[in-house]
């Protein structure tokens, strides 16, 4: 691939992160430019689909697609398939289904990740987790499926049970907003998120400092850092943010905000 290089250090200078998405997707296209009629990655977040689609972009004889086991997910499978290749594409994708006695109804989607990874086993199988009260629904790689049935037993030292669903139903997670509307004196994303998120500014510059924000699924590169409409900065704990609009600067000259808060 002639802009291989051009692409990689776009990405890489972006973050290591998405240096190091681009180069295993840029592997991935290689090799059905190479013959394969397909390939499909491990799960990643969002931003690997615009790294995908850049990439297919410049190659004119793949296509990219994505998938996450339903319409709304986040984590998704990118996959790289030649422009004359129509056939099926086996994205690997399963869903599973885990309950647990119902008086441990604290128990959180951090708990359910952390036991997960105290499997050994690695993030990029595990596509979403999405909550249901004494219950979750977790996308995984369906290779996956017969060891977790096996093994994932306990949740934070609560039994579990495991069982393999369809994929179609999953119950996708109910997306309520709240509308936040503020004025910042810039755009910088500590005084926007702290506006957002309802926080002090120092609180919201802490938790840039310690890696806990992402802007558009990237750890964000620190305070000063500008955002703009279109974004999504996500505050691990805390939910996250998508910038709608500007709705205008005051006589003192400050910034009006929309946006809206995701739980």
């Amino acid at each position: 691939m002639k802009d291989r290089e051009k692409i990689l250090n776009y990405f890489s200078a972006a973050s290591e992160e998405a240096g190091a998405m681009a180069m295993r997707l840029l592997d991935m296209a290689d090799s059905v430019e190479k013959g394969r009629p397909y390939a499909v990655g491990p799960f990643m977040s969002p931003f690997a689909v615009q790294i995908g689609m850049t990439i297919a972009a410049h190659m004119k004889t793949i296509e990219c697609r994505s998938w996450g086991g339903y319409h709304e997910a986040e984590r998704v499978r990118i996959a790289f398939l030649r422009s004359d290749y129509d056939g099926p594409v086996d994205f690997g994708v399963t869903a599973l289904s885990v309950t647990w006695d119902a008086r441990y109804r604290l128990i959180g989607h951090r708990d359910v990740l952390g036991s997960l990874m105290g499997l050994g086993i690695e993030r990029d199988v595990i596509g979403d987790i999405i909550m249901q009260g004494a219950g979750a629904q977790i996308v995984a790689d369906a290779r996956m499926a017969p060891w977790l049935i096996d093994n994932f037993r306990k949740i934070a030292m609560v039994p579990a049970v495991v069982t393999e669903i369809s994929t179609d139903d999953i119950v996708p997670p109910k997306q309520e907003a709240k509308v936040v509307r503020a004025t910042v004196a810039s755009l910088r994303l500590d005084a926007v998120g702290a506006a957002g998120f309802g926080i002090s500014r120092s609180k919201m510059a802490a938790a840039i400092d310690g890696e806990r924000v992402q802007v558009n699924w990237q750890t964000a590169k620190g305070t000063s850092q500008a955002v703009k409409p279109g974004d999504v900065v996500s505050f691990r704990g805390r939910g996250r943010l998508e910038i709608k609009e500007l709705t205008g600067t005051s006589r003192k000259g400050r910034i009006g905000i929309l946006m809206e808060r995701y739980k």
